[in-house]
């Protein structure tokens, strides 16, 4: 198998014993993070219904949002998908292993704690050779969603999964930081024009280039998907994101009477009220990939918002787009927190 034009991934890797005792774990139901190449996912045997309750259970996920589920190879696809099209095997053929998330009819066999209870089922075969190990020692899907509570910020690291979950997961491997560091792309295949329900790494272009088709944009009737909540992918401070153009008169009026850190791309003008400022790269897939490691580290920073500064509205940068959006949305929604004025600290219950 290929990987889909990834950068390479660190050289850290857990040892084959320790993939064997993560592998024995899924089988008695425990509960393993591991890395793949977008974010950490937290992974249960996806045919062990008590296993799932656990998955839901340690992230404070709602039962109606759907997990998806990690595959080896394609050569899996008929157990977990019926009625698959040709275009779902072209997609798998240029694009798997790697970060696209594929929504199919699903097969009688899987659990609807897994679809949450829809008729589809989220498949994906990762590229990281840590979740390439694990798949293909276990010998069956896994579903894992992200590491972390649920409409938190993804987990790009292992030390990310503990602070997140703790002793809620019974095995992290450690495959080191994230080589893309966003959510898989996702598109739904169940209904008769392809949808783009989640921008990623590969883009909507290169997947419309590679079918000949113009892709359709989610509407009310498409499945349920992860991630696409409006409001989602929330660092604890208020998120407030703002065009180029206005960072700067909307960092003097937040600091008037709190502290600020901003996240922009270019480098601090002297000026700058803000009490810490982030730089962030200028590349859209090295931006993605620090992303929710830079959220994480300005959460911590002593601050009582985030000001980001928009990235460009090109196709490029589409996918961090999309994630910073939900931050904002988040933020403006409250979050579902009710964090008191001037405290800094929230929690929230969106979705991963």
């Amino acid at each position: 198998m290929h990987a889909y034009n990834l950068p390479a991934v660190d050289t850290k890797s857990p040892s084959d014993e320790e993939i064997q005792r993560a592998v024995a774990l899924l089988r008695r139901g425990g509960l393993v993070a591991f890395p793949t190449e977008t974010v950490y996912g937290l992974g249960a045997d996806a045919g062990n219904p008590a296993a799932i309750d656990r998955v839901f259970a340690a992230k404070g996920r709602p039962a109606s949002h759907p997990l998806i589920v990690h595959l080896a190879d394609t050569a899996a696809l008929p157990h977990w998908a019926r009625d698959i099209p040709d275009t779902a095997h072209e997609l798998a053929q240029r694009f798997w292993p790697g970060p696209l998330t594929m929504i199919l009819k699903r097969a009688r066999n899987v659990l609807d704690a897994v679809t949450g209870g829809q008729d589809t089922v989220g498949l994906r075969v990762p590229a990281h050779p840590v979740a390439q190990a694990l798949l293909q020692g276990f010998g069956s899907g896994v579903a894992a969603p992200s590491a972390n509570r649920f409409g938190r910020v993804s987990p790009t690291t292992a030390q990310h999964v503990r602070d997140e979950l703790g002793d809620r997961v019974d095995v992290i491997l450690d495959g080191g930081a994230c080589p893309v560091g966003i959510e898989s792309t996702i598109i739904d295949l169940s209904g008769s024009t392809p949808l783009l329900l989640r921008p990623g790494r590969i883009t909507a272009q290169e997947i419309e280039a590679l079918l000949r088709i113009q892709l359709g944009r989610a509407g009310p009737t498409a499945p349920r998907a992860p991630g696409t909540l409006a409001a989602h992918y929330a660092p604890q401070l208020p998120l407030r994101l703002v065009s180029a153009g206005m960072l700067d008169a909307a960092v003097r009026e937040a600091a008037v009477q709190r502290p600020v850190a901003v996240l922009a791309r270019h480098a601090r003008p002297g000026y700058s009220t803000a009490a810490v400022w982030m730089v962030a790269p200028l590349d859209a897939a090295e931006y993605a990939r620090l992303l929710y490691a830079g959220l994480r580290q300005l959460d911590e920073c002593g601050c009582a918002m985030i000001v980001v500064e928009a990235p460009p509205d090109t196709a490029d940068w589409a996918a961090v787009r999309d994630r910073l959006a939900r931050a904002a949305a988040a933020s403006a929604s409250g979050g579902g927190s009710g964090a008191a004025e001037g405290s800094g600290r929230r929690t929230t219950d969106n979705g991963t």
